[in-house]
């Protein structure tokens, strides 16, 4: 039998999407420029290059935030071809390759299926990928900020971003080997860099997923000496290997032994082996995901709903969980627990509103509450530590949990969601419904849990309406979204007071 050509394809691709920028919810993003590099995994050379502006099927999605962003017009891309006309060379270029990018899990892989699905056509699979904002953030830490690719590129002098596909997946390529040339000496020479003052790898590449171990008991401790004189003799690991290796949820062997000497330091031709072949989600499947593990928490832990008043701002911190498929979303704990808050005669000001949907078609369903000056203190503080921590896209805008609109400042507010999740053709809510029965017919106004014989909206637009109260038990859920920051405040259990 034949080996599939598809299998010996060891050249990595490094690629990158400048698109379009939605200006308003539901619009989506369009194409604008695909440019990729295939570079030689065991030098790290540019082996061929391809590069193409794509034409939009609509050029007035071409907006003045959109050139902001990448300097792309409507003159210059209305003679270019459309995606349709380059999906072949795309999916010659990708097909059955590693695809390497910075942020493309989240955000060029996803426009890729979208591009493909919008001409009815399958889109390339990859036979791994190396995400260098989630790896170097992991193994480089926040030295170089906020770990976007301009302020990597500025922390090493290699100029400036141009926001242009090609630029960008060379300069991308340029910062993975300045990256790894410091972990390697650091890992290489520890001692020297110590005494000197250098940046220390341990304490300053702390990252999401040793906070998260810190707080749980297993994140890296300082080595004890007996140890220390154990691993004097051990080689290092290539950082590039390291990189990978972790991103792919395991070790590579050692390289090299004590006393001999070292191969090419940036030979990647093993890492083929090593990564992980998964396909990448799509936005409906993360989002299908989100609300599984929603579920998850509601129904599976009994975590503590605490008063605004309980809350101690300096016990809020940020750790990193578990999301879909080996990526990670972040969490607001408060003293090692998720934290999440209850509310009593919070007052409705816009009932319930099913306007937005996800990419499934599914409502999201949300109603807006005043907000108490406590609460809204808790959310503020919520909202600076959750900024500074999320790694957001280029574009992403931070949305404030807590709304303050001109000329009611004093009059803050904030939108309660009520999760979905699939249900036959339709959707239906999973967050805990109950009433408090009118003084009128009972006294001792009892609460009775409500049951839906269907899930209608307009059964909660009549419950839960303006001017009417509710007692609100809700989650702290950051997000990073669709070029949108923030943090969702996701309702658990709500009791609606009938009077």
């Amino acid at each position: 039998m034949g080996s599939n050509p598809q299998d010996d394809r060891p050249e990595i691709a490094f690629f990158d999407l400048e698109t379009t920028v939605p200006t308003r919810p539901g619009q989506g993003f369009a194409i604008l420029e695909f440019g990729s590099i295939l570079v030689c995994p065991r030098k790290l050379v540019e082996l061929e290059s391809y590069e193409s502006l794509v034409k939009p099927h609509d050029l007035s999605l071409i907006s003045t935030l959109s050139v902001r962003a990448n300097g792309i017009t409507a003159d210059a891309v209305v003679s270019a071809p459309s995606f349709a006309d380059i999906a072949d060379k795309v999916y010659d270029i990708l097909h059955g390759r590693i695809w390497a990018g910075h942020n493309i899990i989240r955000f060029d892989c996803v426009r890729l299926r979208e591009a493909f699905a919008n001409i009815n056509r399958a889109p390339p699979e990859p036979k791994g990928t190396i995400d260098s904002l989630a790896l170097l953030t992991q193994r480089f830490g926040r030295r170089a900020g906020d770990m976007k690719m301009a302020s990597l590129a500025s922390y090493f002098g290699l100029g400036k971003q141009s926001h242009r596909s090609l630029d960008d997946v060379r300069m991308n390529l340029e910062v993975l080997k300045y990256c790894a040339t410091v972990l390697f000496l650091e890992s290489s020479l520890p001692d020297i860099f110590t005494e000197n003052s250098w940046v220390s790898p341990n304490a300053t590449t702390r990252n999401r997923s040793n906070a998260k171990g810190a707080l749980d008991g297993t994140g890296t401790s300082p080595p004890s000496s007996s140890r220390n004189a154990e691993n004097q003799n051990s080689p290092p690991q290539h950082p590039i290997f390291s990189l990978v290796a972790s991103g792919a949820g395991e070790q590579l062997p050692e390289q090299v032994e004590s006393g001999h000497a070292q191969s090419d330091p940036f030979n990647m031709a093993p890492l083929v082996d090593n990564i992980v072949n998964e396909p990448i989600p799509s936005n409906e499947a993360m989002d299908e995901e989100s609300s599984t593990a929603t579920v998850s928490t509601a129904t599976s832990e009994s975590t503590e709903y605490l008063d605004p008043d309980e809350v101690y701002i300096p016990s809020v911190i940020v750790a990193a969980v578990p999301f879909f498929r080996g990526l990670q979303k972040i969490q607001l704990l408060h003293r090692d627990t998720p934290l999440q808050i209850r509310c009593n005669a919070l007052k409705v000001r816009f009932g319930i509103s099913s306007r937005f949907a996800d990419h499934a078609g599914r409502p999201r369903l949300s109603f807006v509450v005043d907000a108490s000056p406590k609460l809204c203190g808790v959310l503020d503080a919520c909202d600076n530590i959750a900024k500074r921590y999320v790694d957001s896209d280029t574009s992403s805008e931070w949305r404030p949990v807590v709304s303050r609109k001109p000329g009611f400042y004093n009059s803050p507010t904030v939108r309660l969601q009520l999760p979905t999740v699939a249900e036959g053709d339709g959707a239906k809510w999973i967050t805990e419904i109950y009433q408090k029965e009118s003084l009128s017919t009972s006294p001792s106004r009892s609460i009775q849990r409500v049951v839906f014989s269907r899930y209608d909206v307009g059964d909660l637009e009549a419950l839960i309406c303006p001017g009417s109260f509710v007692d609100a038990y809700f989650s702290l859920d950051p997000y990073d979204y669709q070029q949108n920051a923030g943090i969702r405040l996701v309702a658990k259990k709500l009791i609606v007071d009938s009077n």
